[in-house]
């Protein structure tokens, strides 16, 4: 095994075998990242073979899959907070290194530490490729929207800020008001870990954009309404599901008409994030009113698709259709190929880190849920599995405050709020 040591702390290498992983600790390294995919040649030993064998040499270890096609940002900012946790030396691998450099030049390019002239030097000078890193920073040089992921563990909720790198404007997306369902309790940690980051890099909030009233979180739009005077906006179909949730909770006296945004946005509609272009697609199926922000050349599809390695989104909520969610997905993936994808929720299948990152081209290639799947097969699996899915836990909860646009109740008499929600209403309890 030829390790090449890239900085103080990073050191990079081919796939190493189990008796290499051993001899790590011995050299000083206190960490394991593993940027390989499952499955990429029959010999490779896998993330859970790593993983086991990282922990009984006691070695941190995470798992950060890429193919050289498909980095994205995300990708490169996951790298860098598993080397920059890690307490000592860092081994990282891929099957021969050079998506493990990539990810480390990127990272350096990206926050201003190094050239493009100086990425090239670097790979003479180590005697390592970064043609990758190189061919990166190139396309994705053009104008486009940058894109900041905030992850919430407690919900597996990704929130983003979007905003144009020319005028310093932004839009909020999915923000998450926090809300702790064994104690009643609520705060404002995610939605003010973003106003922080607004405030740090000069940005102006235009925009706070829902994607759908979610069933898992409670919004933080109207909190960030009041904070930064920002026009709140949602899909116009969220009348139909206060309609139908009103009925739910027996609520007359509710306002079925959507007034509780400043905008709806209808299929096709357009709008700004600064100078870059902007359109809605309406995208029902997993609920009546879930809709997709196209911002330049990004869009945000929250539960309609997750990450490859998770499929899709669940159809059997109140007002879901599966057959309906397919052609929803089909259209988003009618994007051209590159249009990055960033997903609303990310469950880290075999404990890998958090992703919300991926491409038009890398869904239609690898998302098990949609490559050579017909429209039938796809309602078929969604049947099967939904089925095996409880309900979110705070999907009582949260549905009554999130179609009313982020809003609590309002204080009664004592001073205190009240969530209302009905016994025997839904589906699919779980008494195992």
């Amino acid at each position: 095994m030829h390790i090449t040591a890239i900085s103080e702390k990073l050191s990079v290498s081919s796939q190493p075998s189990m008796e290499d992983i051993r001899s790590l600790r011995g050299k000083g390294f206190t960490t394991l990242i593993n940027n390989r995919p499952n499955d990429e040649d029959p010999a490779q030993p896998g993330t859970l073979a790593e993983q086991r064998e990282a922990k009984h040499c006691d070695l941190s270890y995470a798992f950060i899959p890429v193919t050289t096609s498909t980095i994205t940002e995300a990708d490169v900012r996951a790298f860098q907070r598993a080397v920059n946790g890690s307490e000592g030396l860092v081994f990282a691998h891929c099957k021969t290194g050079t998506r493990s450099v990539s990810l480390y030049l990127i990272g350096e390019a990206l926050d201003g530490r190094m050239s493009a002239d100086e990425i090239v030097e670097f790979g003479r000078s180590r005697g390592v490729e970064t043609g990758v890193a190189a061919a990166w920073l190139k396309r994705h040089a053009a104008r486009r929207p940058q894109v900041k992921g905030f992850f919430d563990k407690r919900t597996w909720s990704v929130q983003y800020v979007v905003s144009d790198p020319a005028t310093r404007v932004c839009a909020v997306i999915d923000p998450v008001l926090d809300f702790d369902e064994k104690s009643g309790a609520t705060a404002t940690f995610n939605a003010d870990a973003i106003l922080d980051y607004v405030r740090d890099n000069g940005l102006t909030v235009e925009w706070i954009l829902d994607t759908h009233p979610h069933a898992d979180h409670f919004s933080a739009a109207q909190y960030l309404k009041e904070r930064t005077g920002a026009q709140t906006a949602i899909g116009e179909h969220v009348v139909d599901v206060q309609k139908l949730w009103s009925g739910i909770y027996n609520w007359p006296e509710l306002a079925t008409d959507g007034s509780q945004w400043d905008r709806l946005f209808a299929d096709g509609d357009a709008l700004k994030v600064g100078s870059i272009d902007a359109k809605v697609l309406f995208s029902p199926g997993h609920t009546l009113a879930s809709i997709t922000y196209v911002i330049g050349d990004a869009a945000f599809v929250h539960d309609t698709l997750f990450m490859p390695d998770s499929g899709t989104a669940r159809a059997d909520f109140p007002g879901g259709d599966a057959r309906v969610l397919w052609k929803s997905i089909q259209e988003i993936l009618s994007l051209p190929d590159e249009t990055r994808i960033f997903t609303g929720h990310d469950y880290q299948p075999d404990g890998r880190a958090p992703r919300w990152e991926s491409t038009v081209a890398e869904q239609k290639k690898s998302n098990p849920h949609l490559a050579g799947v017909s429209d039938e097969e796809f309602v078929a699996l969604r049947a099967r599995r939904d089925r095996t899915l409880p309900m979110p836990k705070l999907i009582l909860h949260a549905l009554q405050v999130n179609i009313c646009g982020g809003r609590l109740p309002e204080p009664e008499a004592n001073g205190r709020r009240y969530l209302k929600f009905p016994l025997d209403a839904l589906q699919g309890a779980v008494w195992e």
